[in-house]
């Protein structure tokens, strides 16, 4: 008697994967996951269930930064060569005192009193005393609090894969454990009575079952949990009552073998009495007779049975389901274009995959295929790329130039999009965003205004954010833009207008109320890096007010982002600094407002680049207009209107 299904359908794979993929969706499978907290140390290779923040910065405490003598920097103003400084050494443990100086080694708590430390190399020590032929200027040397990472800054975004450094920066900012998504759970179920599962029961007509660990290993390195069942002899009812318990404690079904149209191949009438198959063979070649079905809202997959057949046809339907699940992006691999080194034939009709050895050879890749067979798991082993003859296709002629998939890991650059300019919290959120709706990476490098401006010229970068005044016109941004991007090809978004003012202590203990205060005896300031668009306003503010910068303790004190300044004020370091209201937020300082400001971004994409109007329908989304908005201090309403264009 035939309990299969005689004849195989043969649908494209597009239509195939499409067909499945859409009845998984309509069931709510790829629904959230739950999740599960974990410790950090368990973390590696975990997908994050929701962005992770700091709960401490790092350091969390001012610290020498040089084995050297910890001071008051004000002791050593005026100190020479000819005229050193003296202080008296003091022992460790005490504050310092005006006159007296204690020996530090690097990672030592700054003492109380001391804002410097001067290098051991440039101390000569006599007796009790230490010279110094030369001035300290405040905080050199030190490390202070949130130098690194800042109480409540995003370490890791939501759908990240830990990696070891995430580990690392998870515990340094105070974190013992954090949320991730319950890794789903994959029966692999083995049939046949043919199939043995050690070496010790191998005989002529038995075969060892390598498929179970390879697709285990496979889908644990698709972030998943392998659940491997006992073979199942080729027996319907067995193999039914398989599925239906594997379908009551995992999120996917695997069934290996048995898919075909043989008088003992039940995967597709156990399937239709389970569920809904959907895909009975596919055209492509090796692994023609797969079968895909939905049984109770969940996937299952019966792979065929011979090796090469079962790893391709995991990896082109497993691999993006799991990924999918997980709410992590399907990358495409990387490509590159090769030689051809001799002819391929084919069959018109079916899509079929070659594996291939590849070589540099006079500075061009060439492309040597392997011997084509299903059951060849060598070629799987030997094979660095992948390509595939189309279904229109008969073959392909010796010398033809063709494109191959590498058999390598999947490289986040493909995903990259890199962000050189000024710093600002929203950019954290279109980061957010940009990997939940396209599993794009947005990669921050904070360097001003102008820094931003210099790399979209020099095409450094995909985009710049930018506040910048100009002094003639009073006009932000686009006055730049078309002096120094004139006849560079790119766009000039809207971000948001934001409120900037000084950052100063809980409570303003200084009493601080304008700029016109920071020239007060015993305020001291912590400045943004020349050519920030914040450091421009201060400059143009300070001018406009008849104030010299010199006027101004720790005008020379410089860091890079919003939120640093926003630190050094909570731990003590600095007592004003200019920073948008959001950081003041973040760490619970006050907040004096100065300016209200247009925050643009300049896009750096060719014209057909998804990326470009990803961005821009991200910017224009009403979730993520909202998400900037609560930050404090921003008006996103106009968030993504294009304000110029070359």
């Amino acid at each position: 008697m035939h309990n299969g299904k005689v004849y195989l359908d043969c649908m494209p794979r597009q239509e195939a994967e499409a067909l499945w993929q859409n009845a998984l969706a309509a069931a709510g499978y790829f629904a959230r996951l739950p999740a599960e907290e974990i410790a950090v140390e368990q973390a590696l290779g975990r997908v994050t269930e929701c962005a992770v923040y700091a709960v401490q910065s790092v350091p969390h405490y001012n610290g020498a930064a040089m084995d050297g003598i910890a001071v008051r920097a004000e002791d050593t103003f005026g100190a020479t060569e000819r005229q050193p400084k003296k202080l008296r050494v003091l022992p460790a443990g005490g504050p310092i005192l005006p006159g007296t100086c204690c020996i530090v080694d690097t990672g030592d708590v700054l003492p109380p009193g001391a804002n410097a430390v001067v290098m051991v190399e440039d101390v000569h020590f006599a007796e009790d005393y230490a010279e110094i032929a030369a001035a300290a200027a405040p905080w050199q040397h030190v490390r202070i609090i949130g130098e690194d990472i800042v109480q409540g800054e995003m370490i890791v975004p939501e759908r990240h894969v830990i990696g070891p450094a995430d580990i690392a920066a998870l515990l340094a900012a105070g974190l013992e454990r954090i949320k991730v998504i319950a890794k789903p759970r994959v029966a692999i179920i083995p049939t046949g009575t043919e199939i043995v599962a050690s070496r010790r029961e191998l005989a002529p007509g038995r075969i060892l079952d390598i498929n179970s660990p390879m697709l285990a290993a496979a889908v644990a390195s698709w972030g998943a949990q392998p659940v491997r069942r006992k073979i199942v002899r080729d027996d319907r009812a067995a193999l039914a009552q398989a599925v239906s318990a594997s379908l009551d404690d995992c999120d996917m079904v695997i069934t290996i073998a048995g898919t075909s149209a043989g008088t003992e191949d039940y995967t597709y009438s156990v399937m239709s009495e389970l569920g809904q198959v959907l895909v009975h063979g596919v055209a492509i070649k090796p692994g023609k007779p797969v079968v895909l079905a939905v049984c109770r809202g969940k996937p299952v997959i019966g792979l065929p049975g011979y090796p090469v057949s079962a790893m391709l046809t995991a990896e082109l339907f497993v691999r993006p389901v799991l990924l999918a699940r997980q709410g992590l992006p399907t990358t495409p691999p990387k490509q590159v274009e090769a030689k051809l080194a001799r002819q391929l034939f084919s069959t018109i009709g079916v899509e079929e995959y070659v594996r291939l050895s590849l070589g540099n050879v006079q500075g061009r890749i060439v492309a040597a295929p392997l011997a084509r067979g299903a059951g060849l798991i060598s070629s799987l082993t030997r094979a660095r790329g992948l390509m595939a003859i189309p279904a229109e296709s008969d073959g392909l002629a010796a010398g033809t130039a063709i494109t191959v998939n590498l058999c390598c890991p999947e490289l986040e650059l493909e995903r990259q999009i890199l962000a050189v300019g000024s710093h600002d919290l929203a950019l954290d959120l279109l980061g957010m965003h940009l990997r939940r709706h396209g599993g794009h990476i947005l990669s921050c490098a904070n360097v001003g205004s102008m820094g931003g401006i210099m790399a979209i010229r020099n095409n450094e970068a995909h985009l710049a954010g930018i506040h910048l005044l100009d002094d003639e016109t009073g006009e932000y941004n686009l006055p730049f833009v078309r002096r120094l991007l004139a006849g560079h090809k790119c766009m000039v978004v809207h971000l948001a207008r934001r409120e900037q003012g000084l950052l100063v202590a809980p409570g303003n203990p200084k009493g601080i109320r304008s700029l016109a205060d920071l020239t007060q005896p015993g305020i001291m300031y912590i400045n943004r890096q020349r050519g920030s668009g914040t450091r421009m306003l201060l400059d143009y503010e300070l001018r406009r007010l008849g104030i010299a910068a010199g006027q101004i303790q720790g005008y020379e004190k410089e860091v890079a982002t919003h939120m640093a300044v926003a630190a050094s004020i909570a731990g003590g370091a600095a007592d004003a600094g200019l920073g948008i209201r959001a950081a003041a937020q973040a760490l619970g300082l006050d907040f004096i407002p100065i300016a209200n400001e247009q925050y643009d971004l300049i896009l750096n994409f060719a014209d057909d680049d998804e990326r470009r109007e990803e961005i821009i329908a991200v910017l224009r989304s009403d979730g993520y207009r909202r998400e900037v908005e609560a930050l404090g201090g921003y008006d996103a309403s106009r968030a993504g209107t294009v304000l110029w264009v070359d």
